[in-house]
């Protein structure tokens, strides 16, 4: 028998969210220990304040990734962490950098992402042809007064 009696129901909460996400089997066990002992908490009634400080899903520094960003509010994974979805947080993209210690400038799309659109950049060189635009422009030749004579 159970030592902690919410073993059952945190390992029930816990098969359904792997059936939503990938998790690793140390994942699992970790994630159902604490719901547990947060159940019992709960149940005693020695929690009666909620904590105000949220523990990331994983940590900042490791969420951006070469393939995908992870989102260190729920734990999804995405090539870019899109405004949409930090709505679904109640946070816009600064206040998400701002709670999880990323500077203002931080991009939040994955390194891949990021490459192919400078190697996008630097092959069709816009720079080059937005300058030539104007030259071009410059270098309009005038129309030849007509002879009215």
């Amino acid at each position: 028998m159970n030592q902690n009696p919410f073993i059952d129901q945190a390992m029930e909460m816990v098969k359904a969210q792997a059936g939503v996400k990938q998790m690793t089997p140390s994942e699992m066990v970790e994630m159902t220990r604490e719901i547990a002992e947060g159940l019992a908490k709960l149940a005693a009634g020695g929690e009666e304040h909620a904590e105000t400080v949220q523990k990331p899903f994983i940590d900042p520094k490791k969420a951006i990734r070469l393939n995908y960003v992870i989102c260190v509010e729920c734990g999804a994974r995405f090539k870019v962490l899109s405004k949409k979805h930090l709505e679904s947080h109640a946070l816009t993209p600064d206040e998400y950098r701002e709670k999880w210690g990323y500077k203002k400038g931080t991009s939040l799309v994955c390194k891949s992402l990021t490459q192919q659109r400078r190697e996008k950049m630097a092959s069709t060189k816009i720079w080059e042809k937005a300058g030539k635009k104007g030259k071009a422009a410059e270098k309009k030749p005038e129309s030849k007064p007509s002879a009215d004579k």
